[in-house]
């Protein structure tokens, strides 16, 4: 088994979460929850299930990477809890990645049909040029944030070498969306789980569809993001880890 850290990727803030486990910039395995909103329920099984199946203890894990929004309120606490937990009790240290990253680097690599929605066209020969990571924010609204490829030479390479991010994190609606990306002589793939019960608000000229096997964050992918960073020394510090929230969750008061 490869020697360093043993690290922790976690993925929680979308409909189907996983858990990965690494040691240092090799993937052990990864877990994929059984379905959807099983996150509180399945996150500590699998966790242990991966340390078990190579040999580990909740005590060696020295890094823990997390998908740190925007997304689900709920999701993304336990996430950030999990983190901070883990730094107390083993002093890990935490890697936070943004979460419509880790959607966008589904798309790493790919090109052909592959990749597309049928009956999508097929991406042009130079490959999927431009992506939209789009995830529900609810009440009409939608995370959405847009990459432009990077010029890349031969090998494996991270979401952050291969996208550019040309348009931050933003709430915005599907209309808006469309009135500032859609053109037909320049596709725009879509991925993220926020096209589940809401791609037909996003069909439009000039608008393509990724198959959608890549559209939910994997905690694969927070490891494929979270591993440079935590190179540089990118640390964040888990006491005051805060998600990514882009909007404050619903609260309802009771009236007395």
């Amino acid at each position: 088994m490869t020697e360093g850290p043993l690290i922790l990727a976690v993925e929680t803030s979308s409909r189907v979460g996983s858990v990965a486990a690494a040691a240092a910039g090799e993937m052990l395995a990864e877990t994929v929850f059984s379905g959807p909103l099983r996150h509180s329920a399945e996150i500590f099984p699998a966790i242990g299930e991966l340390l078990d199946r190579f040999g580990r203890k909740p005590d060696q894990i020295g890094q823990v990477y997390v998908s740190a929004g925007p997304g689900s309120f709920t999701g993304l606490r336990i996430a950030a809890t999990l983190a901070k937990t883990m730094h107390l009790a083993n002093s890990a240290k935490v890697v936070a990645v943004d979460t419509l990253d880790v959607i966008a680097a589904n798309a790493v690599n790919l090109v052909g049909c592959d990749a597309c929605s049928l009956p999508a066209p097929e991406p042009e020969a130079g490959g999927i040029e431009k992506v939209a990571a789009v995830l529900d924010a609810k009440r009409g609204q939608f995370f959405v944030a847009v990459y432009g490829r990077r010029a890349t030479g031969p090998g494996k390479a991270t979401g952050d070498e291969i996208w550019a991010k040309i348009a931050p994190d933003a709430l915005m609606t599907a209309p808006q969306f469309l009135d500032r990306f859609a053109r037909s002589t320049e596709p725009i793939w879509l991925l993220g789980d926020g096209l589940v019960y809401y791609r037909d608000k996003f069909e439009a000229a000039g608008i393509r569809f990724l198959d959608e096997k890549y559209w939910s964050p994997r905690a694969a992918k927070v490891h494929l993001l979270g591993w440079p960073k935590a190179l540089q020394g990118q640390f964040a510090d888990p006491l005051t880890l805060t998600p990514n929230y882009l909007r404050k969750p619903d609260v309802t008061l009771k009236r007395r």
